[in-house]
C-alpha cells in the first residue's frame, strides 16, 4: 500500500509528458501543462524526466502515505503542509510512513506537480500514463483522482534510494515525520512565472490575412483569460481582432500554443489537450519555452503577447535546454550524496 487520496481536490490527475505518435487518428499528445515544473520536480527525485507525476490544479488533495516515500513539489504553491507545518517547494522532501499531506489555499500559480521517487506507476496507454479526460483512458481510470484512490509507486534510482536513506535518518532524529535538506532549486533557475505575463509568440501561418489594426492591438494590449478557460484551451477577452480579407480554407493541423481567432474576434490559445486540426485563422504560436509560464497564468490574469522570429524562439529553447541539463546533473549528485551523511 502506498497514497490513499483522502480528498481529491479540484482537479488532480495523473499526467507524464504525453502521448506522441497517434495525432494522425485524432488523438492529442496531451501531458503535463507545464512541462518545466513536472521535469524539475521528477529530477529532484531522482526520476527520468518522462515519469508520471500528479498534476494539481489551483485547490490540492488530501494524501495519506502509507509507506515512507521520497516526493518534490514544484510549480504553484498551494501551501502543502504535513502536521501543520510548511512543506517546502522545489526540493526534495521525505514524509515518513503515516504522514497526511494538505494543500491550503493557493497562494501562487495554478498548477502544482507532486512526484514521487519511482514515479506513479499506473499502466501505460499508447506510450503514456497521462490521464486523458476527454476520452476517458490513461491515468487512473482515465479520470482525475476520486477519494478512496490508491496511488503506487515505482521502483525508485540509486539516487532516489540514497537520498531517502539519508533524510529518513534525519527526519526520525528530529522526531518530526518529514524532513528535507537545505538546498533546493532556486527561482533563478525558473521560467519567468508572473502573474501577469508577457509570453512571447511567433507569427502565424495566418497572420497576413489580419487588418493592420488588429496585429498592433494583438500585440500591444493585455488580453484576460476567460474563466472558460481549461486544459483544452484558453480563451481571452480583450480588443477584437478582424480579418483584413475574406478567408476560405480547410481545417489544419495545430498544436500546443497555436493562437488561433474565431468569428468573434477573440483569440484563443490551444493547451495541452487541444484537438489535433482547427480551422480558425491562425494569428501566433507561443514560443516553447514559454507555454510553462502560460500554464501557471489563472483565470482572470491579463497576458501580452510580445513578437519574436522563429530563430529566436529555437535560440531559447536550446539555451533553456542546455541549461536544464546541467541543473539536472548537478541535482543527481546532490541526490546520490545525502546517502553518505
Amino acid at each position: 500500500m502506498s497514497i490513499e487520496v483522502i480528498r481529491p481536490g479540484l482537479l488532480s490527475t495523473v499526467q507524464d509528458e504525453g502521448r506522441t505518435g497517434f495525432r494522425r487518428y485524432g488523438i492529442h499528445p496531451g501531458g503535463v501543462m507545464d512541462t518545466f515544473a513536472a521535469r524539475a520536480a521528477n529530477a529532484l527525485v531522482g526520476n527520468s524526466r518522462d515519469a508520471a507525476v500528479l498534476e494539481m490544479t489551483m485547490t490540492g488533495p488530501e494524501l495519506r502515505f502509507h509507506k515512507t516515500r521520497l516526493i518534490s513539489l514544484c510549480g504553484a504553491d498551494l501551501t502543502a503542509t504535513v502536521d501543520g507545518l510548511p512543506v517546502p517547494l522545489w526540493r526534495p522532501v521525505v514524509l515518513l510512513a503515516g504522514s497526511v499531506l494538505r494543500f491550503g489555499r493557493c497562494r501562487s500559480g495554478l498548477r502544482s506537480y507532486m512526484a514521487i521517487a519511482g514515479g506513479i506507476a499506473v499502466p501505460e496507454m499508447m506510450g503514456s500514463r497521462s490521464t486523458d479526460l476527454k476520452t476517458g483512458f490513461g491515468g487512473v481510470e482515465g479520470r482525475a483522482l476520486k477519494v478512496g484512490d490508491r496511488l503506487f509507486a515505482g521502483e525508485a534510482s540509486y539516487e532516489a534510494q540514497s537520498a531517502l536513506h539519508g533524510l529518513s535518518v534525519e527526519a526520525e532524529k528530529s522526531n518530526r515525520r518529514m524532513h528535507a535538506p537545505a538546498w533546493y532549486l532556486s527561482s533563478r533557475e525558473w521560467p519567468a512565472y508572473h502573474a501577469e505575463p508577457v509570453i512571447r509568440v511567433m507569427p502565424g501561418k495566418d497572420i497576413a490575412a489580419f487588418d493592420e489594426d488588429s496585429l498592433e492591438r494583438f500585440h500591444k494590449e493585455r488580453y484576460v483569460i476567460s474563466p472558460q478557460s481549461d486544459r483544452m484551451g484558453y480563451r481571452l477577452e480583450g480588443a477584437k481582432l478582424e480579418l483584413g480579407q475574406s478567408m476560405d480554407r480547410l481545417s489544419e493541423a495545430v498544436t500546443y500554443g497555436t493562437v488561433q481567432v474565431p468569428s468573434d474576434g477573440q483569440p484563443i490559445i490551444l493547451m495541452a489537450d487541444h484537438q489535433t486540426i482547427g480551422g480558425y485563422p491562425v494569428i501566433a504560436q507561443v514560443a516553447r519555452v514559454d507555454l510553462p509560464i502560460l500554464a501557471q497564468a489563472r483565470p482572470g490574469a491579463r497576458v501580452a503577447f510580445e513578437r519574436i522570429t522563429y530563430e529566436e524562439a529555437q535560440q531559447l529553447f536550446l539555451e533553456q535546454e542546455l541549461e536544464w541539463r546541467l541543473t539536472d546533473q548537478l541535482i543527481r549528485r546532490r541526490l546520490a550524496e545525502m546517502g553518505d551523511h
